[in-house]
C-alpha cells in the first residue's frame, strides 16, 4: 500500500462528516462571493467577452467543487455496497447545508447582514 499524504488523509476523513461537508460548501461559497464582490469593486465594470467566459468557468468549477463536497463520499460508499450509509450521509449533509443556508437568509432578511462595506 502506498503511503497516504497528510492532505489526502484529510480529504478522505473530511468527506465522511456531514457537518464538515456542509461547512466546506459554505466556506467555498463565502470565498467565491467575496472574490466576486470585492473583485468587481476593484476592477470596475467590464465590457468584454472575458466576463461571460469567467462566469461560465466559475459556474463549472463550482459545480465540480459542490459535487465533490456533497457526492464523492456517498458515491464511494454506495459503490462499496453501503447504500443506506451513503444515502444517510448525503441527506445529513444536505440537511445541515439547508439549515446553515436558512440561518444566513434569516440573518440577511432580519437586517443582520445588510451592512454596506
Amino acid at each position: 500500500m502506498l503511503p497516504v499524504r497528510r492532505w489526502q488523509r484529510y480529504i478522505l476523513n473530511m468527506t465522511k462528516n456531514p457537518a464538515i461537508n456542509a461547512l466546506a460548501a459554505i466556506v467555498y461559497i463565502i470565498i467565491v462571493a467575496s472574490v466576486m464582490y470585492y473583485g468587481l469593486k476593484l476592477a470596475g465594470p467590464q465590457n468584454t467577452v472575458a466576463v461571460p467566459i469567467a462566469i461560465i468557468s466559475l459556474f463549472t468549477l463550482s459545480a465540480a467543487v459542490m459535487g465533490f463536497v456533497f457526492l464523492f463520499q456517498p458515491a464511494q460508499l454506495y459503490l462499496d455496497g453501503e447504500k443506506k450509509i451513503a444515502a444517510d450521509l448525503f441527506i445529513r449533509t444536505l440537511a445541515i447545508f439547508g439549515v446553515i443556508t436558512a440561518l444566513i437568509l434569516l440573518a440577511l432578511f432580519s437586517g443582520g447582514l445588510l451592512s454596506k462595506t
